[in-house]
């Protein structure tokens, strides 16, 4: 177990769980390959009676929470981006999650989408570059709507800024091998019901994985990813 920072005590106020333990319960979720009700039972095995509706409630309340603690301490990733997309099933029906590496593997950001589009694909470049910087190159697929997402935003900046593009399967790659790690999470649970727990449940994994990448400024690598994912939460 940790202790939590009295700084984040305040969104924890009205629960009956302590936060520690609602924490814990939200990072095995988004660590493992874990249904909502394998997490009941084992809270079940550890004398805790709570409802996997319950359980996720708390993903859907507090992962907006780890978001924010984990951008705060996200290090600056590489100039060089691989950027591809992958599908996650919602109602029965794809839905588009846009996700962008550096040349390391390391997570620059991540953006779900209803569509595969230009503007989608537009969106996520935004995002990721207000949380980061502006790419010094931009490798994409042979995709059509990346490459025209790259050309409108280029017309947006000055020349010296402006972001070279690689369209090339093979060295893209990498992004597409990082996807396994998100998919193996989601697999278990069959399909989201609602785009929003399917966006904040996605978030959730997305960070954990960032932490265990050990991408957060402080973190060590002879530390396991909960130990980490603590010392963040106790920060």
């Amino acid at each position: 177990m940790f202790t939590l920072t009295p700084r984040l005590l305040p969104y924890f106020k009205g629960f009956c769980s302590s936060s520690e333990v609602i924490l814990l319960f939200v990072y095995m979720k988004c660590r493992f390959s874990l249904s909502y009700r394998d997490l009941e039972e084992m809270m079940h095995i550890r004398g805790a009676k709570i409802d996997h509706s319950t359980l996720q409630r708390w993903v859907i309340k507090f992962v907006p929470l780890i978001d924010e603690e984990v951008r705060k301490k996200k290090r600056p990733v590489s100039g060089s981006w691989r950027m591809d997309e992958t599908y996650v099933k919602l109602n029965g029906k794809w839905i588009y999650l846009y996700r962008a590496v550096d040349r390391y593997g390391d997570t620059v950001d991540f953006f779900l989408s209803e569509s595969r589009d230009k503007s989608a694909a537009l969106s996520f470049f935004r995002k990721a570059i207000s949380c980061n910087i502006i790419p010094s190159k931009v490798v994409v697929d042979k995709s059509g709507s990346n490459k025209s997402a790259l050309d409108a935003l280029n017309t947006e900046l000055d020349q010296d800024h402006k972001i070279p593009i690689f369209q090339n399967k093979y060295l893209n790659n990498r992004v597409e091998q990082d996807h396994r790690f998100i998919k193996k999470r989601i697999k278990p649970m069959l399909g989201f019901k609602s785009f929003h727990a399917a966006e904040i449940t996605i978030k959730g994994i997305e960070n954990i994985r960032i932490i265990q990448k050990g991408q957060l400024i402080g973190s060590k690598k002879q530390q396991s990813t909960f130990e980490n994912f603590a010392k963040l939460m106790a920060a």
